[in-house]
């Protein structure tokens, strides 16, 4: 088991110390709020790509639109 470079025996000691940090009875607690901020993430993350591909699909504007408009000559 490998998650983003980190082994069992990794995540085994990085657990131990979060338990002896944080106690037995905030430990759920700080595992839920983790959760709730990576899905919000992921979340964040999926709909960035929509725009981003949603974007890229438009089709672009055509050379005459894209033209400036003239300037008015200054009224008297």
């Amino acid at each position: 088991m490998n998650i983003f470079g980190v082994g069992l025996p990794e995540m085994a000691v990085i657990g131990a110390v979060a338990l002896l940090v944080f106690g037995p009875k905030r430990l759920p607690e700080l595992g839920r709020t983790l959760g709730k901020t990576l899905k919000g993430f992921q979340s964040a993350s999926k709909e960035f790509e929509r725009e981003i591909n949603k974007a890229m699909a438009e089709p672009e504007v055509s050379s005459e639109a894209a033209k400036p408009v003239e300037e008015l000559p200054p009224s008297d």
